[in-house]
Order: structure tokens, then C-alpha cells, then sequence
């Protein structure tokens, strides 16, 4: 599958060539001590076919130098927008001729499809089981369809300026919506961005808004009785969101019921509450996924599953020996990742396991079990199933990829770094699915890396490898733009695509090179210069990044009340 399997309303999924009966014939490449098959069943479904994608100009820029990465700045930004962040100096700009380039990319362009993903936890009401017919009726209004807008503003609030004042023949346009709900003092965090269709929809504190793909004008808004609590990564196949939602505004307010969003209509549809399965079920926050017409609920050692379509409970917490349930993950495929308790030792720290499970029953398919000190940190890719685990203790982290039936296809230990949001060290934020910084195509997967450093989370990702999934080895890098950041978003005809970070006076780009060998990225969406400033204010360690239907999505992860003279970005985008 391209891309990081989400972002962009998924597909159907469909069945691959037989990509998998390749792999499976090569051996694995598995490194002695570090995992071991817990036990295995029948193959799933196939890969995910990429889709074509426009050849860009050449764009060349000097060899880089990394720098820094600016530091995170105040939560509000004094109107106008931010000057570029310290610490660039002169700093290079992609040079070339983009207005041909961004014709053939809008030519050629077809929307990519996406998946899903994300866990904890006392006392509540007393729980009643859900059912198709016994569901709550929905409780939150919907906002009455507002100005579409004509496409040339901005898509902010009345203090943003025209950030496309003085762009040039070629240059992308961009819009920016500012957040302009009252929230907590400490802030809200923001989920999505999901593009459905003509508009890309976010969810934040007590609301789901959709903006206009092409020019950021609010669509509609759902607005919700209480606050949410647990956000898969992506809806279901036909845009239907389900998310946790605690049982008041109170500070002891626990998560205790699931809403369902048409995110195609912006519209609430049914609305249950979780039942207990013990005496300790009870949690502040619920891990989620959706998989197939299942929404997997992750809290307090135990994981339950509900109808997308009407709410109904279908299975509760599985047996896997003494190991319980810690997260849920997926997409096509669902995943549980276990905690399994040493019982010789009470005190030991548990072993992880990973798992596939039938997304209707909740049954096991296969599961692996990791060595000793190793944690499970992230999903990299649900098909082929990719995850990369960390040890603290060993200050080491490392890549696991697997067979559609559970076997290791390959393991490494790689040389490069990364973020905690890409190996999972330290950030526990968003769950399995936090990495934005990673795209799987075929063999290979494409990682932001930069100089591994004393911990085992890197500050500066200035540039992008290439990893063969069948042997764990390296194939490429390819350097970012001096003092800048550079993430893979998706590979289209050949091509990888990744997002440049605004930076070193230059603003942000989508750039592309060959996936087969690397090589110097060449701009295939510029931003105006006046744009840098905004951008920069969507820090790399929280952002949230999708790249859907030859646009780009910049999310910020935390938001913040509106402030008179003040302004807080929400979501940017550029595209044509």
C-alpha cells in the first residue's frame, strides 16, 4: 500500500497480485534473539497496488548541511504571521520551473486511498449493553451548512492575512484556517486531517468540522455533548468515524461512549455506551481502530469490538494465554499488541506480543512474541505489516517485517535515527499509529532519518533512507535541503513523494525523486514565500500530515482558545 495507510477516505480494499507468495519464498533475514514466532495461521489479503503519478522537472539545490530544527514557539502567533524560524541563514530554494511541473502533477495526479489505527484507564454509571435496536439516539446537533466560500481567501478567521498576496506564476496556492472555539486552558488535541471527497474533515475537544478541499471555508460541524476521548487514525471504507466521548465536561469525567459520524454528509449517527467487562474497565481515554465494520476499543487491559454500522458489541476481550490486551492498531488489518507477564517472576518487566485478529470475532489469526526488553512502538505500514520496537535499556531500536500468515520476513537494527513519534521511545502520544514520517511501497520502506544521537530519538530528520523490507538493509539516502526536514508522504509512479518543511528563509514544498535510487528531490509544489512564517509554526514533533488527491494537509497537534489580536493555526494546505 502507498503512502502511511491513511489520510484520505480508504477504498475498498482489493486483493493484490501475488506479491506475498514472493516474500514468503525468500528467507527471512532474522536477527538471532531479538523476536520469536509465538505461533501462526493462513495468509491474509494482498498488497495494495500504487497509483500513477506525474513526472516532475528537475529542481537541483547545493548539498546540505544539517542544522537545527527551529524550536517550538508560543501556542498563540501575534498577527501577522511568524517570521521564518532562527537559526536558517541564507539557506537554499528549490529552483526550477514549477508551473509546467504543476500541470503535469494536476495531469496525472489520482486521489491515493488511506487506512487506519491508535490506550488506558475509574468508576462511571452503571454500563447497559449495546444493540442495533436499543442504541441512544445521537445528541449532537449538526451546524447548518455555512458559506462555501469563493476559493481565493485564505480560510482563516477575520485577523488572518491573504498568505497569497504576491505568489508567483507557478507557486501553489495555500489556505489556513485558524482555530476559533474556546477551549480548555491547556489546550485541545486535534485529530485527522481526513480528506473525504470535496473536503477534509479534523476532530478537536467537543466538534468534527470539514473544510473545503480548495479553499479551507468551514462546511459543516458536528458538535458534540462532551469531549472526545479516543480517535481511530482513519474512518471505515464508506466515511463513517466512530469516536470515544468521555460522560461529562467534568474533570473526572471518564470515556465511556462511542459516537458515530457520517464524515460524507456531516452528519451524528448512533451514539452507545461501552459496557464493563470487569471491575477495573474503566478508562480516561479509549485506543481505537477501525477495521473492515469494526471498531476495535482499547482500555484498561481489555479491547472490545463494535459495529461501524450500528453499534452493536461483537465480541469482547480474547485469551491469549496470560498476555492482555495494551493497544489496538490496523486498517485492512486489525492488530492487538499484548503485555505478557514473566510467570516466574512477578516483578519482570512483561514481553510484548503482537497479533492479527479477525475483525469480526476478535480471534487470533497469529501472533509474535518479542524478546525481553523490547516494547512494540509503532505500525510503519498494516500491509505489508511494518512496526519498528525499541530497548531502553540497550538504547536500540529496530524494524520488523512480516508475512501475510505471521512469520518474520525480515529484522534489523538500523544504523540511522529516528523520532520517538517513528520507533515509539518516550512518546506516548497517539498510539501505534503516531509516525507521519513513513511510507511503504512494494519492497521498500521509506523513513525521515537523521544522525542517530545519545538517546534513541533524533531532533533533526534532514534526510530520507530507503530500507529493502526483505532484508532489513539500507538501499538509499537522500539528503533534505539544508537546515530542513524532509518526510516521506506516498510513492506514485515511480516517484516518492515528500513534504519539505518550511525553513532556512525558504517555505515548505512537496518535492519527488526516484524511489528505485534516490537522488536529489525536485519540487513539484512550491508555496509562496509569504507563507513561511505560518508554516513554521506547525512543529514537526506534533503535526499531523496527509497527502491525499494532490494536496497536502498540515494539522497542528494541539490547539488553543482564541485570544483578542492573537491568532492559532488549526490546518493548512496547498495544492492545486
Amino acid at each position: 500500500m502507498t503512502g502511511r495507510d491513511f489520510g484520505e477516505l480508504p477504498e475498498r480494499e482489493q486483493q493484490g497480485p501475488g506479491d506475498r507468495g514472493a516474500a514468503a519464498a525468500r528467507p527471512p533475514a532474522v536477527q538471532p534473539g531479538y523476536g520469536s514466532d509465538y505461533r501462526t495461521a493462513p495468509p491474509g489479503s494482498g498488497p495494495v497496488p500504487g497509483n500513477p503519478y506525474a513526472q516532475p522537472l528537475p529542481y537541483p539545490y547545493p548539498s546540505p548541511s544539517p542544522q537545527p530544527q527551529p524550536q517550538p514557539q508560543p501556542h498563540t502567533v501575534p498577527h501577522p504571521p511568524l517570521p521564518p524560524a532562527p537559526g536558517g541563514g541564507s539557506g537554499s530554494r528549490f529552483r526550477g520551473r514549477p508551473t509546467l511541473l504543476i500541470t503535469a502533477l494536476v495531469t496525472g495526479l489520482l486521489v491515493i486511498g488511506g487506512c487506519v489505527y491508535a490506550v488506558s484507564g475509574a468508576g462511571r454509571d452503571e454500563p447497559r449493553e449495546p444493540a442495533a435496536n436499543a442504541s441512544e439516539p445521537a445528541a449532537p446537533p449538526v451546524s447548518p451548512s455555512v458559506d462555501k466560500g469563493d476559493g481565493k481567501g485564505t480560510g482563516g478567521g477575520p485577523e488572518t492575512s491573504d498568505l497569497n498576496a504576491g505568489i508567483k506564476p507557478g507557486e501553489a496556492p495555500v489556505w489556513l484556517s485558524e482555530n476559533m472555539t474556546a477551549v480548555p486552558g491547556s489546550g485541545a488535541r486535534q485529530y485527522g486531517p481526513w480528506r473525504v471527497g470535496d473536503v477534509v474533515v479534523r476532530a478537536m475537544f467537543k466538534e468534527v468540522t470539514a473544510h473545503g478541499v480548495t479553499d479551507g471555508r468551514e462546511k459543516w460541524k458536528v458538535a458534540l455533548a462532551t469531549p472526545l476521548c479516543g480517535v481511530p487514525q482513519a474512518p471505515s471504507a464508506d466515511g463513517k468515524l466512530v469516536v470515544g466521548v468521555k460522560s461529562g465536561d467534568g474533570e473526572g469525567a471518564r470515556c465511556t461512549h462511542l459516537q458515530q459520524i457520517d464524515l460524507r454528509t456531516g452528519t451524528a449517527g448512533w451514539k452507545v455506551e461501552v459496557p464493563q467487562e470487569n471491575s477495573h474497565d474503566t478508562a480516561v481515554e479509549f485506543g481505537m481502530a477501525i477495521s473492515a465494520d469494526t471498531v476495535a476499543v482499547a482500555r484498561s487491559a481489555v479491547v472490545s469490538g463494535f459495529s461501524v454500522t450500528d453499534g452493536r458489541k461483537l465480541y469482547g476481550t480474547s485469551k491469549t494465554g496470560a498476555c492482555y490486551p495494551s493497544a489496538v492498531g490496523g486498517g485492512s488489518r486489525l492488530f492487538n499488541v499484548r503485555n505478557c507477564p514473566d510467570p516466574d517472576d512477578a516483578t519482570a518487566e512483561p514481553r510484548t506480543m503482537i497479533e492479527e485478529v479477525d475483525p469480526a470475532t476478535g480471534a487470533a489469526k497469529w501472533n509474535h512474541l518479542y524478546d525481553k526488553g523490547w516494547s512494540l512502538g509503532r505500525i510503519h505500514s498494516v500491509d505489508p505489516l511494518v512496526v519498528a520496537a525499541y530497548n531502553s535499556g540497550q538504547k536500540a531500536w529496530g524494524i520488523t517485517v512480516f508475512t501475510a500468515d505471521g512469520r518474520v520476513r525480515s529484522q534489523s537494527r538500523p544504523a540511522f535515527g529516528v523520532t520517538g513519534r517513528c520507533n515509539g521511545w518516550g512518546d506516548g502520544t497517539d498510539g501505534l499509529h503516531g509516525c507521519d514520517a513513513a511510507a511503504v511501497d512494494g519492497g521498500t520502506l521509506y523513513l525521515a532519518a537523521g544522525k542517530p544521537g545519545s538517546t534513541l530519538g533524533v531532533d533533526t530528520t534532514d534526510e530520507v533512507v530507503a530500507v529493502d523490507l526483505d532484508t532489513g538493509a539500507v538501499r538509499w539516502h537522500a539528503a533534505a535541503p539544508p537546515g530542513r526536514a524532509m518526510w516521506p508522504l506516498a510513492v506514485e509512479d515511480g516517484k516518492l513523494l515528500v513534504y519539505v518543511e518550511a525553513g532556512s528563509g525558504a517555505s515548505a514544498a512537496v518535492a519527488a525523486l526516484p524511489a528505485a535510487t534516490g537522488g536529489e528531490p525536485q519540487v513539484v509544489l512550491q508555496t509562496p514565500e509569504g507563507t513561511k512564517g505560518a508554516e513554521s509554526v506547525f512543529f514537526s514533533h506534533s503535526v499531523r500530515v496527509a497527502w491525499a488527491g494532490g494536496r497536502l494537509f498540515l494539522l497542528k497537534g494541539s490547539v488553543y482558545s482564541p485570544e483578542p489580536g492573537k491568532v492559532d493555526h488549526a490546518i493548512l494546505s496547498f495544492g492545486r
